[in-house]
């Protein structure tokens, strides 16, 4: 398994990394929790040395699976945790159910707290990289940063960084701490990165975490102009929009079916699938850190194993991009990017 470096820091991670969103059972429809555990030994069995949560992920849920599924492995691996919400804590109190997200909240005191509670769930002394998931319009960034740099002192965290944040927000961090690494989404569909976000890390030495690899199922052949998402997964709940771009919205939900099948074509004539042409593809450029791919199977894991071998030539890439040109896809390279979920 290919290793690469996150930014300025001393931490070597897989190409591929285990995002654990899908285990969260409240955004995915329903998981297998036996499947997930299974598919967390063998990836580290694989060499996946990187596994990426969020407290905001069930809530709570993620965390706490991939504790029990890591065990004694723990000490073998990165963990990547996210913290930047606010809770309903009075109703779980209350009602011994958790009372939902208010909404963003990124002051001082609130991020060394929540560090807490995810340094619990997870059974950890200390969090390998911590990021502010979203930014937080009514704190200023100066806070969670001072809040980072405090949680490195006192030895809770090894690393801080962000997700989701602009270069000017990104300028204005590295004021206060060290940033090793920023998290945004990025996949064929999605490749707003390439313009700014990507070159600027590369020049700061911030590793880019790329997630949303798959296209959130766009690039895995799993749908079709009949598909229908239940109610409890996001991509229908937020009625097509997807990080700011309509990529579920029928117009170009159909257009995408369109370019997938074509892509999928594309990668068996290499004997691949898809979702190995999208990985390869995320991975081409060597200022991305790491690659973000759910893996609720062992047979998903494996597949996605087999993709960091494959080293995209010039030609497969320009073929790529003559593919969307034709079926009149967007790419969204123009787009702002999304600064709300």
């Amino acid at each position: 398994m290919e290793k690469r470096k996150i930014g300025k820091s001393d931490l070597y991670c897989s190409s591929i990394g285990f995002g654990t969103w899908e285990m969260s059972s409240t955004m995915y429809g329903d998981i297998d929790i036996k499947e997930i555990t299974r598919a967390v030994h063998t990836a580290i069995d694989y060499g996946i040395n990187l596994f990426d949560t969020a407290e905001v992920y069930g809530p709570f849920h993620s965390e706490k699976i991939l504790n029990k599924a890591l065990g004694e492995k723990r000490k073998d691996v990165i963990i990547v945790d996210k913290v930047g919400f606010a809770y309903d804590d009075e109703k779980r109190e209350i009602s011994g159910e958790f009372g939902g997200v208010l909404g963003r909240c990124s002051e001082y005191s609130h991020i060394i707290k929540r560090t807490e509670g995810c340094l619990s769930r997870l059974n950890t002394d200390f969090i390998d990289l911590m990021l502010i998931h979203w930014p937080d319009f009514n704190t200023s960034l100066d806070e969670p940063m001072k809040a980072l740099e405090k949680l490195k002192q006192d030895g809770k965290i090894r690393y801080g960084g962000v997700s989701n944040f602009n270069i000017e927000m990104m300028d204005y961090c590295l004021k206060y701490t060290d940033i090793v690494a920023n998290q945004v989404g990025y996949h064929m569909f999605d490749q707003r990165m390439d313009k700014s976000i990507i070159p600027y890390c590369q020049e700061k030495n911030i590793g880019f975490m790329g997630y949303g690899t798959l296209g959130y199922g766009l690039l895995t052949n799993s749908f079709n102009v009949e598909t229908v998402f239940p109610d409890n997964d996001w991509r229908k709940w937020k009625g097509g929009d997807c990080f700011w771009l309509p990529l579920f919205k029928k117009e170009y939900f159909e257009r995408e079916l369109i370019v997938g099948d074509r892509l999928n074509e594309l990668a068996r004539e290499f004997n691949k699938t898809l979702p190995q042409l999208a990985m390869a593809w995320a991975l081409r450029k060597k200022s991305v850190s790491v690659a973000l791919v759910g893996m609720r199977d062992e047979n998903e894991l494996k597949q996605n194993i087999e993709a960091t071998q494959w080293q995209l030539s010039e030609e497969i890439i320009l073929k790529i991009e003559q593919i969307f040109k034709e079926e009149n896809c967007p790419t969204f390279l123009d787009y702002p990017m999304a600064l709300n979920d």
